[in-house]
Formats: structure tokens, C-alpha cells, sequence
């Protein structure tokens, strides 16, 4: 039976009380309760965290109706009211001096309003102590206290780093009263998009438990492909199945199945149309500066490995704050990455990095050659040409384009001075070249595997497109004598691997001189 789709509703109570769609989530507070006191969790923007922490809200504050058939009903008592002290970071401008602590005594005198406390401090971090300790006097109840969004002042202050620090440092004095009060709460749980520097941020809050990673808390947030068997199956017909898992499935955080980000599938149920609902909600300005200024090419970027540490390198010291956070950070934090695949060596754990899916590959793509040649009409005109070439073996036409499109980047974008070296300096590499036939390819949606190795060596870039395979491989002529690029696929027999598939094959060699910065060989052969 069809329900109400949720959308854009973050209040547990509306969705109960409308009888709208919901994946129960309240298995995962039980374990919690089990299992400790406080708690944090980092995921990607729109991805359910609001909507559980007001679940966790319900519970504490005894509203044992809303849970009435739910995991949790069945093994707790849902009535016990507890006080509870929520502050959210949701809403507000951080990024004006001072507004911080005026924002946090706000929501504090809303919560001593509704209780009628009469608020005695004038200082954030003393407040909130002084709030504990009365709600627990008062009721005779521990508090459960839980904050939403914690590290937006910080990320909202990143262009300021003066101000983030402040922020940081704000926050801190408050987080560590969590701690401080410990005799007055029961319950702690905190929710961000980043995962900054515990010694920093938390060093007064440094009894928090990480969920961020753990695998049995891998879909305390989005949908798993049975929720979508279950709870949604009355919006399945119509759609293709296989579709909804390449376009929209795919994020990792180390559990034995993969998740759907739940933005994007209530607005393809609403609108019945495969489309980016998510990417188009977030603007990745400050990420993709971030990876042309640390020259990080598309073709790497699923190829990226890391560790837990590295997964978590985000603080804002220094002179500015982009510095200090790690591109892997940055990437998985934001969910244009995630965990492909994992394995030991030694005592670490490395972590093999991957685009989620279809729709973070595609729109990613897309964002970086526009931000290549500042120009996102003649970008998606040249993407559209693209497409047709394609699909008519124009070789000698892709050859035309891709010329063009090097021959449209900015002089300035080359000669750039950046810490005292030119971006020139990328141009030499076959990387770069090869990153803007990756995201060509990858923007259009087709099917591409990077560094495919075979016993014969290792191919640049495959592309499999509208039943036909295309084998590239890359060479900057200054480096190597001009027709290795061809030479070299048939001579490693590089289509070997490709021929059980029984679909055309298609050789082609791609030399570029970086004295011209374009391409100057484009030759194709059978394979």
C-alpha cells in the first residue's frame, strides 16, 4: 500500500503521525543503549542524520505512541521521559564574528524557557552546565543531550581561518562540558558531515565513541536494498530496478552491504525520473578548487587508497584552514567517495576509495570540466557532439573535439603561479591529459575502468559504450617517440581481454605534446 513519501521532513513525530514511509531505525538506539553512553557519527549531507537524532529526541522524552510496532517498542519501555537538551547548527550564519556563542545561549534559553529555569550565566559553556545540573535536580532524570550538525560553525568559517578557529575553540569549551557533567547525563550523541581532529574539537569531550566506521552501525543511516524491497516496494513498479542500484546505490562505511543516500530516492519516487537529485542540492565550489589546486586528476580519484587516520585528517590550524584537510577527508567526508574495498598490511588497515555510483561519477565529472574551461554551455555542447561521435565511430570527430576543448582552457589556468610553482608543471604529465577523457567519458555515463591490468601490462583507460569497447592508452610525445601509444596496445595485446565479450574493439593511441598542451595523434586500429 502506497504512504506519504517523506520528503524533506525531518521530524520523526510528522512522519509517524502522517503515516508516511519510514525504515526503522530503532534497532540501531537499542543496541546503543546496550552497548554505551556517547556517541558520534559522521555521514555525507542528506543522509538521515537529523531524522534519527529527533528519533532519539521521541524516545528520551517518553512519547512511547510514536513507536507503537517499531524494534525498539518491543524491547524497551518507550514511556520513561527524560529531559533532553538538543541543540542543532542546522540553520545560522557562522561565518560572522561572535554569532556563535549568541546562537548557543539562544537555543539554550529556549530549552530553560520551556522548563521555566531561570538562566544564570552569561557564557555558553557555563550555561550549559548550570542547565544540566538543574534538569537532572529538577527531574529527577539524567539529561540525554544531543546536537545536530556540530561542526557547521566550523565549515561554514572555512574561507576565514581566524574565525574557524574561534568557532573550534567555542566549541570545544562546550563539548567539554558534556563530559565535565557526566553525573547529570545519560545519553550522548552528536552528528556531523566532518570528522575533525579529536585532540582539537573534542579534547574536553575525549570519552566519545566513533560510530563512523564501525560495520555494525553501517546503515544507522540511508536504505538498504531490502528496505527498498519492503518498506518502498509499492514505488517499485515502473522503475527499473537495476537502474535505481547503479544510478543511486553504493555507499560503504565498512558493513556488509551497500547504502542508498535516502534524498535521492524519495525524489526519484516523487518524480519518476533518474536525474542527480542529490549532487544538485550541494554546491562542490570549494572541492573542486581544493583538487585542481593539489592536482588531483578525476582519473586517481577512484583509485584513491587511505587509512582510518587519513579518513579523519580535518582541523583548521595553520594560516588556512584548506591546508589541513586531507583530500581523502575531504572526499569521503563529503560523500563523493567511499570504501570499495579494505585489506591489512601489517597492523593498519588500508582503505580502497571508489565513486559511490552513477550519479556522483557523472555530476563530479561534469563539475570539473566545466571548472577546466569556465564555460558550462560550450562544456555541454561538446558532451552532447561527444555522444553522437560515439556512437558513429568518428574518430577523426573526437580527435576534432578533444583538440578544441584543450585549445578552449584558459592560458591563465596553465601559468597560474601557486606556491611558487606554475600549474604549467601539470601539463606534463600523461595524468592530466588522460583525466579529461576520463571525465568526458564518465560524465556521459559510460562504463570505464582506469589502470586495467591483464598479464600483458597494465591499459590506461577502457570505456565500454552502446555495445562496443574502446581501448585507450595515453603518451606525451616530449617522453616517448610519437606512435608508442598505439604500438604499445597491439603489442601487449591488450584486447585480449575484451574479446570473450564478442562486442567491436577499438584501438586507440592518444599523444598530446605538453610544448602545445593539445593533442597531436589520435590513431586507431581493430583490435
Amino acid at each position: 500500500m502506497k504512504r506519504r513519501l517523506p520528503l524533506g521532513i525531518q521530524t520523526f513525530r510528522e512522519i509517524r503521525e502522517r503515516n508516511c514511509y519510514y525504515v526503522d531505525k530503532t534497532g540501531y538506539l537499542d543496541r546503543l543503549l546496550d552497548e554505551g553512553k556517547h556517541w558520534f557519527l559522521s555521514r555525507p549531507r542528506r543522509f538521515g542524520k537529523s531524522l534519527f537524532l529527533d528519533t532519539v529526541k521521541e524516545f528520551f522524552e517518553g512519547n512511547e505512541e510514536l513507536f507503537r510496532g517499531l524494534h525498539i517498542h518491543r524491547r524497551r519501555d518507550c514511556a520513561q521521559p527524560h529531559p533532553v537538551v538538543r541543540l542543532s547548527f542546522a540553520g545560522g550564519n557562522f561565518a560572522t564574528p561572535g554569532y556563535l556563542p549568541k546562537n548557543v545561549i539562544a537555543q539554550l534559553g529556549g530549552i530553560e524557557r520551556a522548563r521555566s529555569i531561570s538562566g544564570r550565566y552569561d557564557t555558553a559553556a557555563d550555561r550549559l552546565r548550570d542547565l544540566l545540573e538543574t534538569l537532572h535536580r529538577d527531574t529527577g532524570q539524567r539529561v540525554a543531550v544531543l546536537v545536530d550538525e556540530y561542526d557547521k560553525p566550523i565549515l561554514d568559517a572555512l574561507e576565514k581561518p581566524e574565525l574557524a578557529r574561534a568557532n573550534r575553540d567555542e566549541l570545544s569549551g562546550v563539548y567539554g562540558v558534556i563530559k565535565d557533567a557526566d553525573a547529570h547525563v545519560c545519553f550522548t550523541f552528536l552528528t556531523g558531515v566532518s570528522k575533525f581532529s579529536k585532540v582539537n574539537l573534542f579534547s574536553g569531550l575525549n570519552n566519545l565513541t566513533d560510530l563512523t566506521l564501525d560495520p555494525r552501525y553501517a546503515a544507522i543511516c540511508g536504505y538498504t536494498d531490502e528496505d527498498l524491497d519492503t518498506v518502498f516496494a509499492a514505488e517499485l513498479p515502473g522503475l527499473d530496478r537495476e537502474q535505481i542500484r547503479d544510478w543511486y546505490n553504493g555507499y560503504n562505511w565498512r558493513g556488509s552491504e551497500r547504502v542508498y543516500n535516502p534524498y535521492d530516492l524519495l525524489r526519484l519516487f516523487h518524480s519518476r525520473e533518474f536525474d542527480a537529485h542529490w549532487f544538485e542540492t550541494g554546491s562542490p565550489a570549494f572541492l573542486v578548487k581544493t583538487l585542481f589546486e593539489r592536482r588531483v586528476t578525476s582519473v586517481s580519484l577512484g583509485e584513491t587508497v587511505s587509512t582510518a587516520d587519513l579518513l579523519s585528517a580535518f582541523d583548521v590550524g595553520g594560516r588556512s584552514a584548506a591546508e589541513h584537510i586531507g583530500t581523502e577527508a575531504l572526499l569521503f567526508q563529503t560523500g563523493y567517495l567511499t570504501i570499495d574495498s579494505e585489506e591489512r598490511l601489517g597492523g593498519e588497515t588500508l582503505y580502497r576509495l571508489a565513486y559511490p555510483n552513477r550519479e556522483v561519477r557523472e555530476s563530479l565529472n561534469r563539475v570539473l570540466l566545466r571548472h577546466l574551461v569556465q564555460d558550462a554551455s560550450r562544456q555541454t555542447a561538446n558532451s552532447i557532439r561527444l555522444y553522437g561521435l560515439l556512437e558513429a565511430n568518428d574518430f577523426d570527430g573526437m580527435q576534432a573535439l578533444f583538440q578544441a576543448f584543450f585549445s578552449s582552457i584558459p592560458y591563465q589556468w596553465y601559468a597560474a603561479q601557486q606556491c611558487g610553482r606554475t600549474n604549467n608543471d601539470i601539463a606534463q604529465y600523461e595524468g592530466f591529459y588522460a583525466s579529461v577523457f576520463f571525465s568526458y567519458f564518465a560524465a556521459l555515463g559510460y562504463e570505464i575502468t582506469v589502470e586495467d591490468s591483464s598479464s600483458h601490462g597494465r591499459l590506461d583507460m577502457a570505456v565500454r559504450a552502446g555495445g562496443q569497447v574502446y581501448l585507450f592508452e595515453f603518451k606525451v610525445v616530449e617522453m616517448e617517440p610519437e606512435g608508442t601509444a598505439l604500438a604499445q596496445l597491439q603489442s601487449r595485446d591488450y584486447a585480449a581481454k575484451y574479446r570473450h565479450l564478442d562486442e567491436p574493439i577499438h584501438l586507440v593511441g592518444v599523444e598530446f605534446s605538453r610544448a602545445t598542451r593539445n593533442v597531436t595523434a589520435f590513431a586507431v586500429a581493430p583490435g
